[in-house]
């Protein structure tokens, strides 16, 4: 037995026009896509945005520009030293190649820089150009620098080498491994879309609230009521 039915009746509409709106929002409506991945690409496209560390590894590239290093790294997968040492070599490093490892030695700051270079290039989503320099995929030059990276932050930190260390550590996260996640996604700064922004935060709080008094409004119409 319905205790109110004009309550229940409101909350009822307010439960069908909430599916109605889901249902619009789940079609390709907006620019061919759902609301949901339109969304999904909007902020993914002002979060790369705000993600460009690029510059700021670039200038600690230049401030060890002079400083020599040697190491020693296994690339990882198969077919990977022969393109690893064509990789480094093309950044200004000497490669030696062994069993499955390669004996790297050269200038810390240029081959950062050389690698930031192509960190860059990625980007800005011009794999064409990386696949014109390496003949490989942009997405796989980003992986095998942050694998040598890897590889030498670890060599670095087992002999004390800590403040390089730490340089090739973010260098590897903050803009190697972002340019390897936001390829292929156009930046946007937040200020060009502040108002779809403010409107979606928006929409979402009301749209929450929405469903909740919806709810609310079919129990208590119901007869259900909280009592303490």
């Amino acid at each position: 037995m319905i205790a109110n039915k004009k309550e229940f009746g409101g909350g009822l509409a307010l439960m069908v026009g909430f599916w109605v709106v889901f249902a619009l929002l789940l079609s390709p409506l907006y620019a061919g896509k759902n609301m949901l991945d339109y969304m999904d690409s909007l902020y993914n496209s002002i979060s790369k945005n705000s993600a460009y560390y690029v510059p700021e590894i670039t200038k600690k590239a230049e401030k060890l520009q002079g400083t020599s290093f040697s190491t020693k790294i296994k690339p990882e997968g198969k077919d990977a030293s022969p393109r690893v040492a064509a990789m480094l070599r093309a950044a200004g490093a000497t490669v030696e190649e062994g069993a499955g490892e390669l004996t790297v030695n050269g200038d810390l700051g240029v081959l950062l820089g050389a690698a930031m270079q192509d960190t860059e290039t990625v980007y800005k989503n011009d794999g064409p150009a990386i696949q014109s320099k390496y003949g490989v995929e942009a997405k796989q030059v980003m992986f095998d620098w942050w694998n040598t990276f890897s590889a030498m932050e670890k060599d670095f930190t087992k002999h004390e080498k800590f403040a390089d260390a730490t340089t090739l550590n973010k260098a590897k996260t903050k803009a190697v491994e972002t340019a390897y996640n936001y390829y292929g996604i156009e930046a946007q700064s937040i200020k060009e879309k502040a108002v779809i922004v403010v409107a979606s935060l928006a929409g979402y709080v009301i749209y929450t609230m929405w469903f909740g008094f919806a709810i609310l409004f079919m129990f208590e119409g119901w007869g259900l009521k909280l009592e303490h």
